[in-house]
């Protein structure tokens, strides 16, 4: 898969980094402790794996005197991203991850949304936006859905709450759209969909979105979002409750097939419903 530019701007950081940290002659550990990350950290960022933080790169440029370069660097270069800037590391490890795992409790998650879909939700959260602003924020959205196409596309289990096939997003047309479009994954085997039936009632994710994501060369990490904000966990005691978590939810849902056959017998009737309005 080609890098994008935001991979790019890591690259450029870390090579940076690394030139510079050498140079003063600190060891990985060292910088971490004075910046107050780990060395580990300190090494994701020099091989471009992890997005560094504005507060972490302050504090590089003060511990190495480096005038600033860091944080301009970061600015220019990194802070540009047409996603929510809680969001913008998710999206950029999505795109290396091996295996990506979705809990969607009302929504379809952003991955197997369809143009329309993406636009109705976007609207809804912002009904006041110009144009301009909701096309970027669809356009992005499905940019991000490229990853399923790729060669290397990362393996894909979700999980959809059966009140994400229920809520007409968009009106029937627009909800048809979008669980024909759900079904075709499934049958093309991009995505294991598993469908968590109403009638379970309380089960172990209450709260909002969970997101589990693996990678080849770095630990896994968690992502958890609620309506105004979201939160990307990879302390590895936490990102284990989270895979229990999902283990959990995914034994209360209806098998693969059956779940394929609600989605299918859904998008039918707004099929139907949208033919008669």
């Amino acid at each position: 898969m080609a890098k994008s530019k935001q991979q790019d701007a890591w690259e450029f950081f870390g090579e940076l980094l690394k030139e510079r940290r050498e140079a003063a002659g600190f060891s990985q550990s060292e910088l971490g402790r004075r910046v107050f990350v780990s060395g580990a950290y300190i090494g994701l960022f020099e091989q471009g794996i992890r997005k560094p933080q504005l507060d972490v790169a302050a504090r590089i440029d003060e511990v190495l005197q480096t005038g600033g370069i860091f944080e301009r660097t970061w600015r220019r270069l990194i802070d540009k991203s047409p996603y929510a800037s809680y969001f913008s590391e998710v999206a950029e490890l999505e795109g290396v991850a091996t295996k990506i795992c979705e809990f969607a409790p009302t929504v379809v998650p952003g991955l197997m949304q369809t143009g329309a879909y993406a636009r109705a939700v976007t609207l809804a959260v912002h009904p006041f936006a110009t144009d301009e602003y909701v096309e970027e924020k669809v356009t992005s959205r499905l940019d991000r859905a490229r990853i399923l196409k790729d060669t290397t596309k990362p393996e894909y289990w979700v999980i959809l709450h059966e009140n994400v096939l229920l809520t007409p997003v968009g009106g029937p047309a627009v909800m048809a759209e979008a669980l024909e479009h759900i079904a075709a994954l499934a049958r093309a085997r991009t995505a294991l969909v598993t469908v968590l039936p109403r009638a379970v009632g309380a089960h172990a994710h209450m709260t909002g979105t969970l997101k589990l994501m693996e990678f080849k060369d770095q630990p896994p990490t968690a992502y958890t979002e609620t309506e105004f904000s979201g939160t990307l966990l990879d302390d590895p005691a936490v990102v284990k409750d989270a895979q229990r978590t999902y283990d959990l939810l995914r034994v209360a849902t209806l098998s693969p097939e059956a779940s394929l056959a609600l989605v299918e017998s859904a998008a039918e009737d707004f099929r139907r419903c949208a033919s008669t309005t």
